[in-house]
């Protein structure tokens, strides 16, 4: 018996009830926010770092799926090698064999990382970060894992524990028993090595929420500090990784840095098959792995699928054959400079910060009395209103997605996918220029659309 299931027709026929659907039967706060700030939109297909909505209009991705797209979408090379291990028919997951394409992912995602060993592939960052967690409290035979204030390391129960947003942990207790550092802080870790109950410290290189890069000579001097006490640095790499901070890591901007394990994930998709990878070194994987009766003490039931292999080895392909990590680096700089070059102009602007294609940019207090007043009055109601301010227009006026860095932050954060140029530089640049016109101007619909958001916002609390 033969079925038919026809996607194109489901999706023609009931594609119009996606914001129904969702708010009956998935998170219904989610629909509910983008009606709030007029995000519902209707995209109809994708192609590198642009969309098109259901009237044909273009918008200008610099998110990027939250880091997801970093080819941006549907590139050829990643599709064509997933129609490949589709005809193929290979015998995936049999649980029982060794497949080859798993072993030549590692070692190419190992030839990015000479000091690193081994690889395990799961489904995700947040499974990537787990593993980390379990490999050092293993190892080390130590229970407690420090972590960086306003971290984000994942959401399920162990990398929410290495969370540093109370936001995400409020209400899950209790939770493993982690503890906060400031970014940057040496004393306050040393003062926690001296306990001597610490696996491992687990850092982004640059932190996802406000975009906050460790200091100068921080990461080397914390692991040079942990191996002291034997204890390990994990770097989580799981946005920052593979080219987005303009080399292929974003620890390898400060030399003699060498992570005992760095999660991966995100970009490794490239977009289509979720997969994560925990790298580390030799003598961290023979001792989770001592024996044979041990084998399966660490496993994932889709972990190394042929599909996320496939896509996986096609992403690295591409970031090594058509100057991925170089093209990041240098539209970066661009995109940062000429932003920065507005602090001047705009009061309102703070700052600019960021490496490569993961920028941010900070609002701050305004000096002329008339903005002051307004910021004095969106600050009041809510911190982050005015970064959404300056997001709902760069969309609706601009038709550019991009995503505030934080709850409470008043930093929108830039991640395109890392195959933008010029082009989309300028058009970002330019529609930035004119909302933050609109915004000192002293009126308008931006500050009509501020007070719609301070509504909502006392009606929340």
């Amino acid at each position: 018996m033969t079925t038919e299931f026809d996607l194109g027709r489901l999706l023609a026929e009931r594609g119009a009830e996606r914001y129904e659907l969702h708010s009956r039967y998935l998170n219904h706060q989610l629909p509910r926010m983008l009606h709030t700030i007029g995000f519902d939109k209707v995209y109809e297909r994708a192609e590198g770092a642009y969309f098109w909505d259901a009237d044909g209009d273009d918008h200008l991705d610099m998110l990027a799926g939250f880091g997801v797209m970093g080819l941006g979408r549907h590139h050829p090379v990643v599709r064509k090698a997933l129609h490949d291990v589709l005809d193929a028919s290979l015998a995936d997951l049999t649980r029982f064999d060794c497949q080859p394409l798993p072993g030549l992912l590692a070692e190419k995602l190992l030839a990015h990382s000479p000091h690193l060993d081994r690889v395990f592939f799961g489904n995700s960052g947040t499974e990537a970060v787990e593993t980390a967690l379990k490999f050092a409290r293993f190892v080390t035979g130590r229970p407690r894992i420090l972590y960086c204030d306003h971290a984000f390391h994942g959401l399920t129960t162990g990398s929410l524990s290495v969370n540093g947003e109370s936001g995400f942990r409020d209400g899950f207790a209790p939770l493993l028993p982690d503890t906060a550092v400031p970014l940057g802080d040496l004393d306050a870790l040393a003062r926690e090595l001296k306990k001597g109950d610490v696996a491992a410290l687990i850092v982004e290189p640059i932190q996802g929420k406000g975009v906050h890069e460790a200091p100068p000579g921080y990461l080397r001097a914390a692991q040079e500090l942990l191996h002291r006490h034997k204890a390990l640095l994990i770097a989580d790499e799981v946005q920052t990784g593979l080219g987005r901070t303009g080399d292929f890591y974003a620890y390898q901007h400060e030399d003699g840095v060498e992570p005992d394990l760095v999660c991966v994930a995100k970009a490794l998709s490239g977009g289509y098959v979720p997969v994560g990878a925990t790298l580390g070194k030799d003598w961290i994987f023979k001792k989770v792995y001592s024996s044979m009766d041990r084998v399966l003490v660490h496993s994932a039931s889709f972990g190394s699928n042929a599909q996320a292999m496939a896509a996986g080895l096609a992403v690295l392909s591409v970031i090594e054959n058509e100057q991925i990590v170089a093209n990041a680096r240098a539209t970066g700089e661009q995109l940062k400079s000429r932003l920065a070059a507005l602090i001047d102009k705009y009061e309102l602007l703070a700052d600019v910060r960021g490496r490569g294609l993961m920028v941010g940019i900070e609002f701050g207090r305004p000096d002329s009395l008339k903005l002051r007043s307004r910021w004095a009055m969106l600050q009041a109601a809510r911190k982050g209103l005015f970064a959404q301010m300056v997001v709902v227009p760069l969309l609706r006026r601009h038709r550019i997605l991009t995503q505030v860095s934080g709850d409470h932050l008043e930093v929108i954060k830039l991640i395109p996918p890392l195959i933008i140029g010029e082009r989309e530089v300028d058009r970002f640049v330019d529609a930035f220029t004119d909302v933050m016109d609109d915004a000192h101007s002293g009126g308008g619909l931006m500050w009509d659309f501020g007070k719609t958001l301070i509504k909502q916002a006392v009606a929340n609390r």
